[in-house]
């Protein structure tokens, strides 16, 4: 999809972090806030549409999409729906995810009906770690799931390989010690090498990596034919990663910030884990003389904020929610720019706190 994607034609890309408003624009934007955030109809048709950041691939991934992780099944048809219905076009998948097949229905779906065409959507799926020493069959099981003939982005999932237990299947294999069952024979290198062979094979058009640190990014880098083209990684305003992202951006690999927002509930629910969401900063700090929240000045929710912090910062977010109102909700970030001064106060909550914890479930950590 290299120019297969809708854009604002009345903004600047964001692949600066940011698009001006004149004093006439400004001016306009605080009468519509007055006016209940009413716009003129063609204005508003112009922000349905996500901006995109073009991969080092050359092709353009949007810079807001929904990540289907720990969707219920009988929901997804309607959400992926009403998702394009409203203006997204990119989907984060994964083998491990469980949920391929209905995503693949309700692709097909929409692609039968006429909702949308296929090189109009991006969809993102990932090689699960028991499936290292099989990329291909991997590929292809995800591929005949969601009823794709090929796919925008195919990740590594996680930088482990482990124990084999069968295409398709993404159980956690276990020791007798309650310890992630890792396969010491297959190398992060050999796993890249048959990632890029899907190209080759026009089965996959970027292929990327994530949950990767700096030093595995780096090598990833050294030994690749096909530089990853995308590192996607939980950053949020309680860790962000300043250096990683950094480190990325400047050796061309795009960063996709996964639990863009903190997980919320659902790491809250398996993690333990608490989300910036609830962060005094995000919610209220001093503007001047008054007590606001930097939702309130923006006329925007807390979660809005954390998803336009993450596009100024030139990564692409990609929320989760199972809810309908949420997909609007989370989709509305094109209308508004945090100023220099307030991406600063933002930036002075990190606290360097993962919520995605595999560990809990695997018996070692493997970010230590």
């Amino acid at each position: 999809m290299r120019d297969g994607v809708s854009f604002l034609s009345s903004h600047p890309s964001l692949l600066g972090g940011r698009f001006k408003l004149s004093s006439v624009g400004q001016r306009r934007q605080q009468a519509e806030s007055r006016d209940g955030n009413r716009r003129p109809r063609r204005r508003q048709q112009q922000l349905e549409m996500a901006e995109a950041i073009t991969l080092s691939s050359g092709y353009r991934m949007p810079i807001i999409g929904l990540g289907v992780w720990r969707m219920e099944s009988k929901s997804i048809r309607d959400l992926i729906l009403s998702a394009i219905s409203i203006g997204y076009r990119h989907f984060d998948c994964a083998a491990d995810y469980q949920n391929e097949a209905e995503v693949g229905e309700a692709l097909a779906e929409a692609f039968r009906t006429g909702l949308v065409k296929r090189d109009d959507v991006f969809i993102t799926t990932k090689l699960w770690n028991s499936d290292h020493g099989h990329v291909l069959e991997a590929c292809k099981d995800s591929l005949k799931k969601l009823q794709l003939d090929y796919l925008d982005l195919y990740l590594v999932h996680f930088p482990v390989a482990t124990k084999h237990t069968g295409v398709g299947t993404t159980a956690s294999a276990l020791g007798e010690d309650g310890v992630l069952d890792i396969d010491t024979t297959i190398s992060l290198e050999t796993t890249w090498h048959a990632m890029e062979d899907l190209v080759s094979m026009g089965l996959v058009r970027s292929i990327g990596i994530s949950n990767y640190d700096i030093f595995l990014t780096r090598d990833c880098l050294a030994y690749s034919k096909i530089k990853p083209s995308v590192n996607q990684i939980e950053t949020h305003p309680y860790f962000q990663r300043e250096s990683l992202v950094k480190f990325c951006q400047k050796h061309g690999i795009c960063v996709t910030a996964h639990t863009p927002i903190g997980g919320a509930a659902a790491n809250a629910e398996w993690f333990g884990t608490i989300s910036c969401l609830d962060d005094p900063v995000i919610k209220i700090y001093p503007y001047y003389w008054i007590c606001q929240t930097l939702a309130e000045k923006y006329n925007k929710t807390a979660a809005q904020v954390i998803l336009r912090w993450g596009t100024q910062r030139n990564t692409v977010v990609i929320p989760k929610t199972s809810k309908i109102d949420r997909l609007h909700e989370n989709f509305k970030v094109f209308d508004f720019t945090i100023s220099d001064e307030d991406m600063e106060k933002i930036k002075g909550i990190d606290r360097k706190y993962r919520t995605n914890q595999p560990a809990k479930f695997w018996g070692v950590d493997l970010y230590a």
